[in-house]
């Protein structure tokens, strides 16, 4: 079968390549991959996965193999793949934890728009209680940063979304930001969450708007730069402040399936920026690190 593979030399950081069929344990179902979403940071630090391995985490497709152990979808569902490894292929055999059942008024495509981006945004977003508190999304024009202004929006949050250019701001305020920032300086706001997908400077400008008692989550650092906090904005009086990181990768069926009902109902809709064929992956990661995509890149299987 044809897969998506890393590939650490010049041309990629993935290549199409035949590859073996996977051969599903007793706790994985066996799935035909129509869709496959692509994120950013499994693609720009490809270094992190052996050369030759089946690259990718999200996809959606119909179940064509039930798991042998009797859990998870029967065969014919279709279902959303999220943080699954292997999943840019023809087929992948996942594990049944790690899948959502896609309702039927969901369509297949968006919902493989979720896995890595909307299971991170919801997971943060429900370390503490946001109703009526002041949340900033960094990389808003982002995937996570798209699925969580919208998220922090229907849990009753005031949200401000920063984005890098005015360019990128388009549709946030729709989605459900009150305010949307080029840039934090001047802001006289105080923060009681942050979702950062940028890192570098903007991690120690941020830590300045933040309020007593407040959290930086660290999800992302697309920028690459460093963080340095000048002498004594550590220290502070008042209710702690904090830095949290994140790296969650514990299976993601429940958060799957809690975001595909806000779909089915209307509430959440996925940021799908482009969308094309998947012999097209080229073009498509030369459209994600050009930042010239808004939200996440959808291709199709064909």
């Amino acid at each position: 079968m044809r897969a998506l593979v890393v590939d650490h030399g010049e041309a990629g950081p993935v290549r199409f390549a035949d590859v073996d069929e996977p051969v599903p344990s007793g706790d994985e179902a066996l799935v035909d991959i129509r869709h496959i979403g692509l994120n950013f940071g499994e693609l720009n630090y490809v270094d992190q996965w052996p050369a030759g391995a089946v690259h990718g985490h999200d996809a959606a497709g119909v179940v064509v193999r039930a798991a042998s152990d009797g859990s998870g979808p029967p065969e014919g569902t279709r279902v959303a793949l999220g943080m699954s490894p292997h999943a840019w292929a023809e087929r992948a055999a996942v594990s049944t934890a790690s899948l959502g059942t896609v309702p039927e008024s969901v369509e297949l495509a968006d919902a493989a728009a979720l896995g890595i981006a909307g299971v991170t945004a919801l997971r943060v977003l429900r370390k503490r209680s946001v109703l009526a508190r002041d949340v900033l999304v960094t990389g808003a024009s982002g995937g996570v940063g798209h699925f969580a202004v919208q998220l922090a929006a229907l849990a009753g949050a005031r949200v401000t979304a920063l984005v890098g250019s005015p360019d990128r701001a388009a549709g946030l305020r729709e989605l459900g930001a009150e305010q949307v920032l080029t840039d934090l300086a001047g802001t006289e706001c105080r923060f009681d969450l942050v979702l950062d997908t940028v890192g570098g400077p903007l991690v120690a400008q941020a830590w300045s708007s933040l309020a007593e008692g407040g959290t930086i989550h660290l999800v992302g650092y697309s920028s690459g730069q460093d963080t340095t906090f000048p002498s004594g904005t550590l220290f502070g009086f008042g209710e702690p402040r904090t830095i949290a990181t994140y790296g969650d990768m514990t299976p993601t069926s429940g958060e799957l399936t809690d975001l595909l009902g806000l779909m089915a109902a209307g509430r959440l809709s996925a940021p799908v920026g482009l969308r094309g064929d998947w012999q097209d992956v080229d073009d498509a990661v030369r459209a994600l690190f050009a930042r010239k995509v808004h939200g996440k890149i959808v291709l199709d299987v064909v």
